[in-house]
């Protein structure tokens, strides 16, 4: 029985699907139910009946965006409990239920409440279950079922990328992908064709093409160049519904760039090129630049110059600049228009990454002809060698020829030239030039011992042109003539002890001599003649340039002779020989068992026997201490300050200062006449200062005379003025005081000079009359024991 139930649910949810196939038609429950049974019929032929109940539903499908004006009919819940009196109560839980689904309690009519989207959400899920109002006890058990939403053809196909960007090599082949586009449709695929996309390009032909399934970009035209065409754009369209009428499409752009690949060779603009380069030009020099044009791009366009054959190969040289591709020709040696003017050179040029695939295409090189003409300048002189070695022995003498320089002018003028020596490498003047032949000559001796070489530059000038001159070194060798006697090598501080025996080695001296002979120095020592057989010492040559002082007595006495003076001659082996005398001074020393000498002088045997050297050493230096702390002393206290009489200078109330020197009083005419103030014509016209040595660009200082009456505050504001504006005033170290305290006092003068002379005593009462400021004075001279005092 479970299974006629069953198969009874699903019948009526097919029939239910065919009737909601048309949703805007409005359908009653009689009428569904009516269909409901109608479709039983057809099926079975007869009507099957449930023994326990039924609910009369499985799963609902609804179309998405439905736009009609009534809400859309999902279904029906039912069950066999209900006898239509309004006991049941129907209720709806689940996915959307009470939002997008909408149930009659009373009824169990299902509508949706609002549009719906497959592409948001395909399936609801849903429960239903009856309840009794009146007991409200479910009368079956809750039941689920399912709503899914039909898919309508309402997306369009959209691409992966709004713009796709790729490249191709040019001169590929039919065929040959490019790139692949991809377009999603969001409709169901399952469903019918809505989302079935079909490509075709819409424009790009006929230069590409599109697979209308895959999406992939392919080449439609054989050899395409990317220096005809290099940008390229092509729209794709992707239409769903298979590409059917009615269906939604969508368009994308595709740009496409041809790549470069190496498929053209370098070819010159010009078969010929034509340059000139003056024959001075340096090696290295740039004479000009030529290009062979690429169209190809990148590495693909680099091109190699070299020089392929020509007559000036060897003269010139070309080199490939990276940046611009181009060859710069360069001067490989020295040009000389003299020798040749025109030079014609095979320049070739070669693509440096050519492409196998397109060798047969042709030779990837070109080849241009230049022509290259040489310019004659005005050259300075040229020496036949670059450098000049003259050897001349150190006995020449002045005014001999000691070599000769050569140079020409290159030119075919072949103008005369004139030689000189720069002066600034011959300061000493030693040398001289004859101007007409380069022959050189010595203007001074010379002396090999003193500077073995001179290193001069010689000046070879054009007489019609002095502008061209060139200069070559010329190394003078001083040759070594034998002009210096040997001599001793050294000072030597020879000493023979008094306890010598004869035949004992004192002394071994060798000589130097200044001179260099070429095969090397060879000296003998002797004695001089009128000691040829000394009593004392004889001298014995080693052979080996050295001699050995030997002693021919036995025992030596510093009391009798403390010195001996041995004369020896010392002779050399070169041509003229040149000899010379030497003194050997011996001193007689004392010495010990071993020979090691202790004293030397006569003096030191009359020393006291326990007085060593190295006591006479400290003596000395103790006493040279003592002499520096006298002097350090002496030098610190000089340099003390004396203390002053006044410590402060505003305290003098009480400070009298007493000057032992009462002078000659008016009589004293060699004193500061005060006259001088007082008639200022008196004074000298022209006194010189003595402490600074007088200049005569200034003039002496002429001033206005003065007239007998005149102030001395005016007077000394005129000097005042004058010495501000003299020139020849003393410097700022210098300090010109001018003392004026006013023009009168109520006490007049106190000076004795103009005091009225008298024999008796003067009357100095008034002075307590002046006030507090001469009460001192008043009481030293108003009083009468001040006056007995």
């Amino acid at each position: 029985m479970r299974t006629h139930s069953f198969l009874t649910v699903f019948l009526w949810s097919s029939v239910f699907y065919v009737v909601h196939m048309m949703p805007s038609q409005k359908r009653t429950n009689k009428h569904l139910r009516s269909e409901r049974i109608t479709g039983l019929s057809e099926n079975d032929g007869k009507t099957l009946h449930r023994t326990k109940r039924g609910w009369m539903w499985n799963q609902f499908f609804l179309l998405e965006e439905y736009t009609g004006p009534d809400t859309q009919y999902v279904g029906k819940l039912h069950t066999d409990q209900d006898k239509g009196d309004g006991n049941l109560k129907y209720i709806l839980t689940g996915d959307g239920a009470g939002s997008l689904f909408i149930i009659d309690e009373n009824t169990g009519d299902i509508h949706a409440a609002k549009k719906l989207d497959r592409e948001e959400k395909s399936l609801y899920v849903l429960r239903a279950k009856a309840i009794d109002r009146k007991t409200g006890r479910q009368v079956e058990p809750e039941s689920e079922f399912i709503i899914k939403i039909h898919d309508i053809n309402d997306n369009e196909p959209k691409f992966t990328k709004d713009m796709y960007t790729a490249s191709i090599p040019e001169m590929s082949g039919v065929g040959t992908s490019v790139i692949q586009v991809t377009a999603t449709d969001a409709d169901d695929a399952n469903y019918g064709n809505s989302a079935k996309v079909v490509y075709s390009i819409l424009q790009g032909q006929p230069y590409f093409s599109v697979d209308p399934e895959t999406g992939i970009i392919k080449t439609a035209l054989p050899d395409m160049s990317r220096e005809n065409r290099e940008q390229y754009q092509v729209v794709i369209q992707a239409k769903d519904m298979g590409g059917q009428m009615g269906g939604l499409s969508g368009t994308t752009t595709v740009n496409i760039t041809l790549t470069d690949v190496n498929d053209n060779p370098p070819r010159f603009p010009q078969s010929s090129y034509q340059f000139s380069s003056p024959e001075s030009a340096p090696p290295g020099t740039p004479l000009g630049r030529i290009k062979a044009n690429d169209p190809d791009v990148g590495e693909n366009a680099e091109i190699e110059y070299s020089i392929s054959n020509g007559d000036g190969s060897d003269m010139f040289d070309i080199i490939t600049d990276k940046d611009t591709q181009e060859g710069i020709i360069t001067v490989k040696k020295h040009l000389d228009f003299e020798n040749k003017v025109l030079y014609t050179l095979r320049v070739e040029a070669t693509n440096t990454h050519p492409d196998p695939r397109f060798l047969q295409l042709g030779p990837f090189k070109d080849t241009a002809l230049v022509k290259i003409s040489v310019e004659d300048i005005d050259e300075p002189p040229v020496f036949s060698r670059p450098w000049y070695l003259i050897e001349v022995d150190e006995d020449a003498k002045e005014g001999s020829i000691i070599g000769q320089v050569v140079a020409q002018d290159p030119d075919v003028a072949k103008n005369a030239i004139k030689y000189s020596v720069d002066r600034h490498t011959d300061l000493d003047r030693i040398f001289n030039i004859y101007s007409g032949n380069g022959s050189l000559f010595l203007s001074k001796t010379l002396d090999r011992e003193e500077t073995p070489w001179h290193n001069i530059t010689v000046i070879a000038t054009e007489i019609n042109n002095p502008k061209q001159s060139s200069q070559i070194p010329v190394f003078i060798r001083i040759l070594d003539i034998n002009d210096h006697a040997p001599e001793f090598a050294n000072y030597y501080e020879t000493f023979v002890c008094e306890n010598a025996k004869a035949g004992q080695l004192i002394q071994t001296v060798s000589a130097i001599d200044k001179d260099q002979p070429p095969r090397g120095h060879k000296f003998f020592f002797e004695l001089v003649p009128e000691f040829a057989v000394h009593p004392n010492f004889s001298v014995v040559d080693n052979k080996d340039n050295t001699a050995g002082i030997m002693t021919r007595r036995n025992g030596y006495s510093r009391s009798k002779t403390s010195t001996y003076l041995l004369p020896i001659i010392i002779f050399d082996n070169d041509y003229p020989i040149q000899s010379s005398t030497g003194t050997l001074t011996i001193r007689v020393c004392a010495c010990d068992s071993r020979g090691n000498m202790q004293s030397c002088s006569a003096e030191a045997l009359l020393l006291p026997a326990g007085l060593s050297t190295g006591a006479l050493v400290a003596i000395l230096l103790c006493i040279i201490i003592l002499l520096v702390l006298v002097v350090l002393f002496t030098a610190l206290k000089r340099q003390r300050k004396k203390e002053p009489l006044i410590i402060s200078k505003d305290d003098v109330r009480d400070n009298i200062v007493t000057y032992n020197d009462e002078g000659g009083g008016e009589e004293d005419t060699q004193a500061f006449d005060i006259g001088t103030l007082r008639n200022p014509e008196a004074r000298e016209e022209s006194k010189m200062r003595r402490d600074v040595i007088p200049e005569t660009i200034f003039q002496i200082r002429r001033t206005a005379p003065l007239w007998e009456n005149i102030d001395v505050q005016d007077f000394i504001h005129r000097r005042l003025k004058e010495n501000d504006l003299d020139p020849a005033a003393p410097p700022y170290d210098s300090l010109a005081t001018y003392a004026y305290e006013g023009n009168d006092s109520i006490a007049n003068s106190l000076s004795s000079l103009e005091s009225l002379t008298t024999e008796g005593n003067q009357d100095y009462d008034y002075l307590s009359d002046w006030g507090p400021r001469f009460k001192k004075l008043a009481d030293m001279y108003g009083g009468e024991d001040s006056d007995r005092d």
